[in-house]
């Protein structure tokens, strides 16, 4: 982390993937470790992908009876699927068998939803049927290095304060079958800092955006461009 940002740093979390990145920026484990850890989750999830074919969907809008209801109901009546990333108050993404991602989608259009969006995906992550990665993904972790983070990490499972590297690990795998609770983690974070710049590291500005849906009032800056960079090292000086 550069040397003049990091003494502001008092947290930080990413977002499914982004959540190794965000380990190594605390320092829990190093850039080399955190590629190779980042390639065999890659690996493992699109060989279970292949093994146990599935598909995610996002679902825009609020939805009578909740999103958690309509995946029980497409579950009983056609097979696996589970709410699987709640990125934002009005759009969380569904993961599981092809037939019942479907059938949810039909729910949830039919409960209210303004749009079910089939996503471009190789399987269904963040679901039950990553479930053959998990012991591959555990032996890469216990063969890493960790270290305990110098700032908390919010984790994606929990939406807590992360400080233990035995923790960090633990959550780590358990991410590969559980649903990524990001509006409350960000919810979490603007509660336990308040006044707080949020800075989304890396191009784009997706995760910015849910931000401010989540916590309208929350400062917000993007660092993926030159610009960016030398915005965010003079608003820092």
């Amino acid at each position: 982390m550069n040397g003049a940002v990091a003494p502001h740093v008092r947290a930080a979390a990413g977002h499914s993937l982004g959540e190794f990145s965000a380990y190594h920026a605390a320092g829990t484990v190093d850039i080399a470790a955190a590629a190779r850890l980042v390639r065999r989750r890659g690996m493992l999830m699109l060989e279970s992908g292949e093994r146990r074919p599935g598909t995610m969907a996002a679902i825009l809008g609020d939805v009578d009876g909740g999103i958690e209801t309509i995946c029980a109901r497409a579950t009983s009546e056609v097979g696996c699927v589970v709410p699987a990333n709640y990125n934002s108050p009005g759009q969380v993404v569904i993961s599981g068998e092809v037939a019942a991602v479907e059938r949810a989608m039909e729910l949830a259009k039919a409960a209210g939803a303004k749009r079910a969006i089939r996503l471009n995906v190789s399987g269904a992550f963040h679901s039950p049927l990553m479930e053959v990665a998990r012991g591959g993904l555990a032996d890469a972790l216990d063969a890493a290095s960790l270290r305990d983070p110098a700032f908390p990490v919010y984790a994606n499972v929990t939406a807590e304060p992360v400080r233990r590297a035995a923790d960090a690990r633990r959550l780590l795998l358990e991410q590969l079958t559980a649903p990524v609770a990001w509006t409350r983690l960000v919810e979490r974070l603007a509660a336990d800092y308040p006044g707080a710049l949020f800075v989304e590291m890396g191009p784009g500005n997706v995760l910015t955006g849910l931000v401010k849906k989540i916590a309208p009032a929350v400062q917000t800056a993007t660092c993926g461009t030159l610009p960016e960079v030398e915005q965010l090292l003079a608003r820092v000086a």
